[in-house]
């Protein structure tokens, strides 16, 4: 029954391939990526529609079906596994991060896998596990460029709520002067994000450490903020 529907899924895929699509999307990334070439929305589409087909099954029996689709190391699988995986928040249990984790450490080789599976769904767990987020100190300072990213984006839309403030500097200060661009970005986002909320704490965050802080990390940090505060920000 498994192979059945990743055996329909993979068809759909292979059917709605746009070799403009395929050929355009290695330019979004430094590192080498398998795309089949199926725009984003048709995509989303794909996932919503065999979704319905296996919600009713054991959240066990769904992730191995997620697994499944990460082993083929394609976007577009990677994209369906975590839609399907996002769509199951209302189930999480806290022997779930372990899952999570895993699928951060040994799948994700590029930034759209990161964003995609931290922004929902690991951001989703940490606002009902909270007692989680201190694993994500644990990411932070991990060898593996995209558990160090993960710990940024998962607080993503956590911190436009205005909630975690206390880790998001935490995670920024453990980030703050990460060499690698992608964690650069990351953690500028995290920061962003928790400005829409906490305007002036960023700030004062970014000018207490914009010397030491790398010029990227910054410009993400203070995107949103108004005219005057971003010139004083960027004055060494």
């Amino acid at each position: 029954m498994e192979r059945d529907v990743l055996a329909a899924v993979r068809q759909e895929l292979l059917q709605s391939i746009d070799e403009k699509t395929r050929e355009s999307a290695q330019r979004f990334f430094k590192e080498e990526v398998k795309f089949h070439g199926v725009k984003s929305a048709l995509v989303k589409k794909i996932a919503t529609k065999y979704f319905r087909e296996i919600k009713d099954r054991d959240k066990k029996e769904i992730f191995s079906l997620c697994e499944n689709l990460l082993q083929a190391n394609f976007g577009e699988e990677a994209f369906i596994a975590f839609e399907w995986a996002y769509s199951l928040r209302k189930k999480y249990v806290p022997e779930d991060f372990a899952v999570f984790e895993r699928w951060v450490d040994q799948y994700v080789d590029n930034w759209a896998k990161c964003d995609t599976l931290c922004n929902h769904t690991i951001g989703s767990y940490v606002e009902t596990y909270p007692q989680f987020i201190d694993n994500l100190a644990v990411w932070a300072r991990s060898e593996n460029r995209w558990l160090r990213r993960a710990s940024a984006v998962t607080l993503i839309l956590p911190a436009r709520k205005g909630l975690f403030l206390k880790e998001v500097f935490e995670i920024s200060d453990i980030l703050l002067t990460d060499k690698d661009d992608m964690v650069q970005k990351g953690y500028g986002w995290m920061l962003k994000e928790a400005s829409k909320k906490h305007q002036d704490e960023v700030f004062d965050y970014v000018m207490r450490w914009k010397a030491q802080m790398p010029r990227t990390a910054l410009r993400y940090a203070i995107e949103k903020m108004p005219v005057e505060m971003r010139k004083e920000a960027m004055v060494r």
